[in-house]
């Protein structure tokens, strides 16, 4: 059986939002996060995370975007599916039981801490969240899991990596609605 992980990039006040002008990429954790990604044998993507991140990573060279194109990627959605043609397909059927028939197939990664990922906490389908916390403060309204509910979880690592972003592993315990 596979893994599911949540991953999400943040600022140190948990800024997620679409707005991700604090983000400054190449450094120390660019590796662990490309490792991240080579780890998977799928992405598992709500609708508007799939939407954002298709054309920044079809418009981007390299090895490494490569990889991230030839991945297959799972998309759920609540509303009838809009053209996939990220190497992707929707996810069918009930919410629980697709998931686990993709976790037995190998490790997925989904990115984003919203309703698509709060659903898979919900559902006890999440394995680890990841949080990468970047220093600095940038203000947005945008939190994980803002006005979803509570998760709880337990620390399992932590590595701080020398540019001060800090990588946060945590096991997910349950949720409050």
């Amino acid at each position: 059986m596979g893994m599911l992980v949540i991953t999400a990039q943040m600022s140190a006040d948990a800024s997620i939002g679409p707005s991700i002008g604090w983000y400054e990429g190449g450094g120390e954790h660019e590796q662990a996060g490309e490792d991240e990604v080579r780890l998977a044998d799928a992405f598992l993507l709500g609708r508007k995370t799939y939407a954002a991140l298709a054309p920044i990573w079809t418009a981007t060279p390299g090895a490494f975007a490569d990889r991230v194109n030839a991945m297959p990627k799972h998309v759920a959605s609540r509303t009838p599916a809009e053209s996939l043609t990220w190497n992707a397909e929707p996810v069918k059927g009930d919410l629980p039981d697709a998931v686990r028939a993709l976790k037995a197939t190998g490790n997925l990664l989904t990115y984003g801490c919203g309703e698509f990922a709060f659903e898979l906490l919900k559902h006890g389908l999440v394995d680890e969240v990841r949080f990468w916390v970047h220093p600095v403060v940038w203000s947005e309204a945008a939190r994980p899991f803002h006005g979803l509910g509570h998760v709880r979880m337990r620390l399992k690592s932590s590595t701080t990596f020398p540019n001060g972003v800090v990588r946060n592993n945590y096991e997910p315990l349950g949720v409050d609605t």
